[in-house]
């Protein structure tokens, strides 16, 4: 058996709502671990990022490189793979493409977030960014929500018309908006997946928005405006994906919250943490757990 998948192979086994789910099961598994993961900056701006995790069967290694400065050409900005290994035996069970688990795993914990957060999940729904994770969030949430209605917003035009056309073969209507903060109060669902190297919204969101962030990942990176995330934070509800994010989550940290003060989509989904009305911001910066339930779904399938 072939145990090195490409892309599109990598892509076969990681169904959205399978992901979604295998997410939620790992927040009640106690023999889940996750060590810190490793963030080298390399020479030229960009980062090498070693990401390990397991569980009683399986223990993983994500090896990617992440390169800004690709975006927007042929190359794209994270490269690498996924190791899966039997932690009985020590075999090696299957390589994944690393840009293809980290899109579809980011789009499965956004869809999961918004299943269980969202209070208008049939949109329509705001894409600020259109590159994989764009493309990934409108595959997921197209799946895994009600989804009727799109607005695409990118500084690459053409980006934003290929994932509009993308968006009508899934059945939905879609349309290119070159000002996202012009449509921001005409839209419940708001994903945000861009290089965050600026600001993209700041305009003041609708009461009953969700709005997923995953753009950013460092202190210094940012996509949301300081005044929605307090308005956020003030008037709705901020979570966050994983502890970690008091470490890497430049939106929050920018607006000068505190992530650490704010619920974690665990809590949230195990009922520890309730969930509460007006705008809710879920702030997503990454975590090997959730490569680790990619794994858990790739090895199932």
């Amino acid at each position: 058996m072939n145990n090195l998948l490409d892309a599109s192979q990598t892509a076969a086994r990681l169904p959205y709502g399978e992901l979604a789910r295998q997410v939620r099961a790992l927040f009640a598994d106690e023999a889940v671990q996750v060590p810190e993961r490793l963030v080298q900056p390399l020479p030229g701006g960009g980062s090498l990022f070693v990401m390990p995790a397991f569980d009683a069967r399986i223990a993983i290694t994500k090896l990617i490189t992440f390169t800004p400065a690709n975006a927007g050409t042929a190359r794209p900005a994270i490269q690498g793979d996924v190791v899966v290994f039997d932690v009985a035996t020590g075999e090696r069970l299957l390589v994944l493409d690393g840009p293809t688990v980290t899109a579809r795993r980011t789009a499965a914990v956004s869809l999961l977030a918004a299943q269980q957060l969202a209070a208008v999940p049939q949109g329509p729904l705001l894409i600020v960014g259109a590159g994989a994770q764009g493309r990934a969030h409108l595959e997921a949430f197209a799946e895994g929500l009600p989804l009727q209605r799109v607005f695409v917003a990118s500084r690459r035009v053409g980006s934003a018309l290929s994932l509009v056309a993308h968006a009508k073969d899934l059945g939905l209507d879609a349309t290119v908006v070159h000002d996202p903060n012009a449509v921001l109060p005409e839209c419940p669902l708001v994903v945000t997946c861009t290089p965050a190297d600026g600001v993209v919204l700041k305009s003041r969101p609708r009461d009953d928005v969700f709005i997923a962030a995953v753009g950013s990942f460092t202190p210094r990176m940012i996509e949301l405006g300081p005044d929605l995330c307090r308005h956020c934070a003030a008037h709705g509800q901020v979570v966050v994906d994983t502890p970690e994010a008091q470490h890497e989550a430049g939106d929050l940290l920018q607006a000068g919250l505190e992530p650490a003060g704010f619920p974690t989509l665990r809590q949230i989904v195990l009922g520890e943490q309730a969930a509460r009305g007006g705008p809710v911001l879920f702030k997503s910066c990454g975590w090997a757990g959730w490569d680790l339930a990619a794994a858990r779904t790739a090895v199932r399938r």
